[in-house]
């Protein structure tokens, strides 16, 4: 088509119409018609559980539709397992990896379609490749490193080379920059602009406004399983957006919250952990507001908070919880006193996937007398706590027996704020708490920490989006290569002295 000066319409890359689909109780699509262009980046943009997962899951031949109808490239496609979706290039890169732990990045990216000669693998050849398209998508990562050795960064970036070794048409991204850097994200966007140009589709899963903003030419919304409209993204602002994901107006994201100081409730004192990730750190937060801890993906952010929890070991230096030395913390001695963390991977660490809802939630308080006594459970008792403060966080679907990995990401982060309301807490670690979560989870998120403060807890808030810890934080840390390069109160808590202080601690370690 290319070339052509007729009027005639070029037909869509990808063309799917009334496309359905139907799990045990839950009608997931129903009805969905969506189309991407060669050349054009479509966002799905909808709330958790609004259908985005399935609908890549379809388009990537995960599921199959129970009904409706489905074109790649002027052709229809009956039949799509995953394999053939690859062959005829279709690549997707999901929030949850695929990559096998124990094998390295080279042999993850070549996994089932190695290259060999008379029954012998070309390792050479595969080694080459793989440093190429490493080298080219500008990534900090080694082919000869064991994933299961790997930040998750450095997975996610070896799930998009693995995505991009082979001849791609469309590509699927859901939630890619979750765990990048802002370095790597803009490489990733360089990416994305070489690829439009290429005539790649690509259909992209994000909550986050900046990047629709940056990157979309055109946004499909969906709500409870059904398309409400696809809009060209220059023409529409982001409040259209979240009252169609919505179905009302939101007019303010962050609450207004009261902070009001009191005691000292965590105090760090010169610590610093035997990874290294954080040296010598002095820090601490206040019961009554929330203390935030911004700086990029791999600066020792969530390594600080970890460590206090009892997640990271601690080489030199001192916590104290209300004024007392914790020595050895450890995450059930942490629970006994009075702190709660919540992980930003509530995949691999925050849930136990194949539980229900009711054992998720009630995990971090079963040697309470309330829930068990002399070490048997009250499943009675168990299941009318756990069923009253899921009603308080408005589960949905509000059934505590459905399993946790069948929740939306919203959800499953309602599930693990849930264990909050188990037992008594006053200090609360919140590790990138918005990251895979819509809009409206997210306030309900926001809602629950200004709960928190206004009851006098100390609530620690770790992000890498910046707005999210400027807007919400009365006092703010900002962290670089595993120091605090500076605190910043009141009207300092600015985005540009963030970055100011962020470039000062870079340029000046690049001088050193």
């Amino acid at each position: 088509m290319e070339g052509s000066t007729d009027s005639t319409p070029v037909e869509p890359l990808l063309a799917l119409r009334g496309i359905s689909k139907r799990f045990t109780g839950v009608q997931a699509l129903a009805k969905v018609d969506l189309d991407v262009r060669a050349g054009e980046l479509h966002v799905l943009f909808g709330e958790n559980g609004a259908g985005k997962s399935t609908l890549i899951n379809v388009v990537a031949g995960t599921y199959w539709p129970d009904e409706g109808t489905f074109r790649f490239g002027g052709e229809d496609i009956h039949h799509l397992p995953p394999q053939r979706a690859r062959a005829i290039g279709i690549s997707p890169v999901f929030q949850e990896f695929s990559l096998v732990p124990s094998l390295t990045v080279e042999e993850n990216l070549f996994l089932g379609r190695e290259a060999a000669s008379g029954g012998i693998l070309r390792v050479g050849e595969m080694r080459k490749r793989a440093r190429a398209l490493i080298d080219e998508l500008g990534f900090d990562l080694d082919p000869g490193s064991r994933v299961d050795d790997l930040s998750r960064a450095h997975q996610q970036m070896a799930e998009i080379a693995k995505a991009l070794l082979g001849r791609v048409r469309l590509l699927i991204l859901d939630e890619p920059t979750a765990s990048l850097t802002e370095r790597e994200t803009g490489r990733l966007f360089e990416l994305i602009e070489r690829l439009k140009r290429q005539n790649v589709g690509l259909i992209y899963v994000s909550h986050r406004m900046r990047e629709i903003r940056a990157l979309a030419d055109r946004v499909s919304v969906l709500r409870d399983g059904r398309l409400i409209k696809t809009l060209d993204a220059a023409a529409c602002t982001d409040g259209d957006l979240v009252e169609l994901m919505t179905g009302r107006k939101i007019d303010l994201l962050y609450p207004v919250i009261t902070h009001k100081p009191d005691r000292i409730a965590v105090d760090v004192e010169n610590l610093t952990l035997v990874d290294g990730s954080v040296r010598e750190v002095n820090f601490y937060a206040q019961s009554g507001e929330i203390t935030g801890i911004a700086g990029l993906v791999g600066c020792g952010k969530s390594e600080l908070i970890r460590a206090i929890y009892g997640l990271e070991p601690i080489a030199a230096g001192l916590i104290r919880i209300d004024g007392v030395p914790y020595e050895h913390p450890a995450p059930r001695q942490s629970l006994k006193h009075g702190i709660a963390y919540f992980p930003a991977n509530r995949v691999a660490e925050g849930l136990a996937l194949s539980r229900p809802v009711r054992e998720n939630a009630s995990m971090t308080a079963l040697d309470l007398d309330s829930f068990a006594q002399f070490g048997v459970l009250r499943p009675g008792a168990e299941r009318a706590a756990i069923a009253l403060i899921m009603d308080q966080l408005k589960l949905k679907p509000p059934n505590i027996e459905r399993i946790a990995g069948a929740l939306s990401g919203g959800n499953r982060q309602k599930v693990m704020l849930g264990r909050a309301l188990t037992r008594e807490l006053t200090v609360f670690l919140f590790d990138e708490p918005s990251v895979g979560i819509d809009v409206g989870a997210k306030l309900e998120v926001y809602q629950f920490m200004k709960r928190l403060v206004e009851a006098d807890a100390a609530v620690i808030v770790v992000s890498s989006e910046l707005p999210e810890v400027l807007a919400l934080s009365n006092r703010l840390y900002v962290m670089h290569h595993g120091r605090i390069a500076t605190e910043l109160k009141g009207e300092a808590r600015t985005e540009q002295n963030v970055l100011a202080s962020f470039f000062k601690e870079h340029l000046t370690a690049e001088v050193a």
